[in-house]
């Protein structure tokens, strides 16, 4: 069964999000045919966003795969539950979208295959293939060779266009203002969620301010949403604790981290903040300002023509130089997806080029102790490393300092 478009493909140009997945499937599909790929058949929503336009259904979770079919020389096909495919239409370019339902002939079991027609080779997502769709391919066509077009496209995803980077712009004011109101949250005696439902809040008010109700962005919701990685006292050495009934008490340091929280229309940013509770030990004091010492090194040693591992590196001198050893990769690339490549971390000699994005972090656990934490996004320039984030890189307190 195919469900047509309430708007054509010509009515949906001028979107800005759908212009860009546009041109990328072009781009992908002289990717594929430089690589001699027949076929390929996405499943990771945020790939599938990036080529379609499209996300926010619910999906292979509950039994119920999505899947986008790209070939080199044919139009793209979108395979989704006929209870998503009024919402998937309205939202993307392709043309092409055919349904499948719960029971009965009309079982995606039937209806992938059809779409996905009978090619020995097939490529795909390996690293983030379903399990479900694994195993059907495991029983029902086991003779289909599959290859892995990650590469292909995670390539692609590395330099991000002016649009995206003005996207994630937005997705930093948006986490500002989190971070603004996780601070001022924060007393001694308070619990640590009245903090936690500080920052939905702030996010969701302020990502609601890009957005209008009309077109496609009618689709897109403002709502922040996640459980927040945030923890106090000695409970800072952990690194991804969540936010507890747990009360706060002069001296105590807090960390909040929003690497699973602060996005906007699907791009995801990491950003990472400490603060004291009125005023901080010593020992906390030192940790803290060699974990920002150390993000900062990262971050001027950032630009094009260096490699990923030498950006951690220069990180790891200052932890060196202070005392301490660390585990961390000093940063990750962000877009679409949480981890993107390439990372920043020894081993990764990716060359570093304008329009990549990355979220920096400086990070020190002292088991049982406490721990020093920040992190930023940023993009890559001609000529260094310019803050998606923005939010001051010192020792922050709540309350009076002494």
């Amino acid at each position: 069964m195919v469900k047509p478009h309430t708007m054509g493909a010509n009515d949906k140009k001028g979107i800005p999000m759908l212009d860009e997945a546009r041109s990328r499937h072009a781009a992908f599909q002289n990717r594929l045919s430089a690589a001699g790929v027949d076929v390929a058949l996405l499943t990771d929503e945020s790939s599938i966003a990036y080529l379609a336009g499209f996300w926010g259904y619910l999906s292979v979770e509950f039994g119920r795969p999505t899947a986008l079919i790209v070939r080199p020389d044919a139009d793209p096909i979108i395979v989704t539950p006929l209870m998503e495919s009024e919402m998937v239409a309205a939202m993307t370019w392709v043309e092409t979208v055919v349904t499948w339902e719960d029971m009965g002939n009309n079982h995606w079991v039937n209806v992938l295959p059809r779409a996905l027609g009978d090619s020995p080779r097939v490529a795909v997502e390996k690293g983030t293939l379903p399990a479900v769709l694994r195993n059907w391919f495991d029983d029902q066509r086991p003779e289909t060779e599959l290859t892995d077009v990650s590469p292909v496209l995670g390539t692609m995803r590395m330099i991000k266009s002016p649009a995206e980077i003005e996207v994630m712009r937005q997705a930093g004011q948006i986490a500002g203002a989190m971070m603004g109101a996780a601070h001022g949250a924060l007393s001694a005696g308070g619990p640590e969620y009245e903090a936690a439902l500080a920052v939905i809040d702030a996010g969701t008010r302020k990502a609601a301010g890009f957005l209008t109700d009309r077109g496609w962005e009618a689709f897109v919701s403002p709502m922040i949403q996640g459980l927040q990685v945030m923890q106090s006292g000695s409970d800072t050495s952990m690194v991804h604790r969540r936010a507890s009934v747990k009360r706060l008490a002069p001296g105590d340091p807090v960390y909040f981290c929003f690497c699973n929280m602060a996005q906007f229309k699907l791009y995801k940013l990491g950003f990472d903040r400490m603060f004291f509770i009125e005023h901080a030990s010593d020992v906390a004091i030192e940790v803290q300002q060699a974990a920002i010492d150390a993000q900062q090194a990262a971050i001027a040693a950032i630009r094009p023509g260096v490699t990923a591992e030498s950006v951690a590196e220069a990180a790891n001198q200052v932890y060196r130089a202070r005392g301490f050893e660390t585990g961390y990769r000093t940063g990750r690339s962000i877009g679409m997806s949480y981890l993107e490549a390439p990372e920043l971390k020894a081993g990764d000699r990716t060359v570093l080029q304008p329009g990549m994005t990355f979220a920096v972090d400086g990070g020190i656990s002292l088991d049982r102790q406490c721990g020093g934490r920040i992190g930023d996004s940023i993009v890559v320039t001609e000529t260094g490393a310019e803050y998606l984030t923005d939010y001051p890189r010192e020792i922050l307190y709540s309350g009076q300092r002494p």
